[in-house]
């Protein structure tokens, strides 16, 4: 048989040595977080509604490129929520993340609201390696904690007729200043197709860097879509809604003829104002070429078989 390398496999010689490694979960036993969290259920579901971490790493989601520095892509992000600039870190600490509710509506067997620990606790939690592409041509490759998508959506049994899960954000100007500019269509809409959100690298984020997900990430949960540009990616989601019906997303609705709904990766359609053939990864400075799907094309090009006529790619 053979076996065929994955687009985001990483080298073997890349792997952390075995010895690092076990020198690492001595240093976890030595400090209480190894046997504890096995051991101890209260331990367990304490890390669980914190987030989910520590996770085991699912090495089927492995990358080609170094990981971003903690401390570079948890200062460098969009939040418009919290305002237009990259530099938004202090503002989204105002953002209080416990309670959080999740409500599961639409097109589903009973419609519920539940709290978002209890949510995480009902889920397998793994850590996924993802590159992250921004349509303003950057990217970062973070380890994200979570759970799959589909997991989600089983959990929420919408009914046969669903065609979409629409998400949508937290809405609170009086924390948020950026929801108080009324020229943006609050609060923060995103979709996917049944299809795509049920699609194995679909991941709902509870975690980064092995620690409960930050606010200026999205927390507590946030989407991950690593095959899509980056305001795909919905953070702080309150509510998923089912539907028949496509979802109009916050940035098609600012403005369409840039950003729309499918927003598939793809070095060979420019934006308006700038080419998508490469990107500026974060840290090394590097400007190294795009790739279609932003290199996850093996796993998801079947999704947009049949849909040549609709606008897959920006």
């Amino acid at each position: 048989m053979t076996f065929r390398r994955r687009a985001w496999d990483i080298a073997e010689r890349d792997a952390t040595p075995e010895h690092m490694f076990l020198s690492r979960r001595d240093l976890l036993a030595t400090a209480g977080l190894g046997a504890g969290l096995v051991l101890s259920p209260a331990g367990l579901g304490s890390a669980l509604a914190a987030g989910g971490t520590p996770a085991p790493r699912n090495d089927r989601y492995t990358l080609d490129r170094p990981i971003t520095p903690e401390e570079v892509s948890g200062s460098y992000n969009n939040f418009y929520e919290f305002g237009s600039q990259k530099t938004i870190f202090d503002a989204a600490q105002a953002l209080k993340t416990e309670p959080w509710t999740v409500t599961f509506d639409g097109m589903v067997e009973t419609e519920r609201k539940v709290d978002a620990a209890d949510l995480i606790k009902a889920m397998a939690i793994e850590e996924r390696l993802y590159r992250h592409r921004c349509v303003e041509a950057w990217s970062m490759a973070v380890p994200w904690t979570g759970f799959a998508m589909a997991d989600l959506v089983a959990y929420a049994k919408p009914l046969a007729g669903a065609k979409y899960v629409r998400m949508e954000t937290f809405l609170d100007p009086d924390t948020a200043p950026g929801q108080r500019q009324v020229w943006y269509p609050w609060p923060y809409v995103e979709g996917l197709t049944m299809a795509e959100a049920t699609n194995e690298l679909a991941f709902i984020v509870t975690g980064a860097y092995g620690k409960p997900l930050p606010n200026q990430f999205g927390a507590p949960i946030r989407l991950a879509v690593p095959w899509k540009y980056g305001f795909k990616s919905i953070k702080s989601i309150v509510r998923f809604t089912f539907t028949d019906e496509r979802p109009k997303t916050f940035w098609e609705g600012i403005q369409a003829s840039e950003y729309g709904f499918w927003a598939n990766v793809n070095p060979e359609v420019p934006h308006p104002r700038w080419s998508q053939a490469s990107e500026r990864v974060l840290h090394t400075g590097e400007q190294v070429p795009t790739l279609l799907y932003n290199g996850y094309a093996e796993q998801v090009a079947g999704l947009y078989t049949g849909l040549e006529g609709e606008r897959l790619f920006m």
